[in-house]
């Protein structure tokens, strides 16, 4: 017997799978404590089956708000790069990436489970964090804003640096500060 071909999602379950991912996104980034799943179903305006069906566990979810936000992050290098010159547009980017380290509170304990597991993989989203800065390193070098001698994957360990301090020491309002102390590093002159 033949297998029958998957049918595509209707709009209305993806409008609602797209209104539980962004529910979660702002619950996990503003929540002091774990937040339950019916508390985000209410919010997205869904009831639990409905989001269990889309996200059978907790995990399910997390692993989709923070496969959206890297999309997010990722993906807007070329429109700051169309909107800004490419040093001010690695400062933009890199404020984004501090955002979306600075959210993962709500959910940092699935993440690190999802993580350890193999779920998600660091070595995959360092290496799109790592593309994405080369990207802007490239048109600033090529531009004369930024230097054209750094590695990207120096840029992405001194993101991570600035953003593991921060956190560990309770310090997220220095962030900005030293992404500028990062940012003076990599411009030209």
């Amino acid at each position: 017997m033949a297998s029958r071909p998957k049918k595509a999602p209707r709009a209305d379950a993806i409008r609602n799978r797209d209104k539980i991912i962004e529910v979660a996104r702002n619950a996990f980034a503003t929540a002091e404590d774990v937040v339950s799943l019916d508390a985000i179903a209410k919010a997205a305006g869904v009831g639990s089956g409905t989001l269990y069906r889309h996200f059978p566990t907790r995990e399910a979810l997390v692993e989709a708000v923070y496969a959206a936000e890297l999309d997010d992050v990722t993906g807007s290098v070329p429109s700051l790069l169309r909107e800004l010159p490419p040093d001010e547009a690695l400062r933009a980017w890199m404020g984004r990436y501090a955002a979306f380290v600075a959210t993962k509170r709500g959910m940092a304990d699935t993440l690190r489970a999802a993580m350890a597991s193999g779920r998600i993989v660091t070595a995959a989203t360092r290496e799109r964090i790592t593309g994405a800065i080369a990207t802007i390193l490239a048109a600033g070098a090529e531009s004369g804003t930024l230097r054209d001698d750094v590695d990207a994957d120096d840029v992405t360990a001194m993101l991570l640096g600035v953003n593991l301090s921060t956190t560990a020491s309770g310090t997220p309002e220095r962030t900005g500060h030293l992404l500028d102390l990062v940012l003076d590093a990599l411009r030209t002159g």
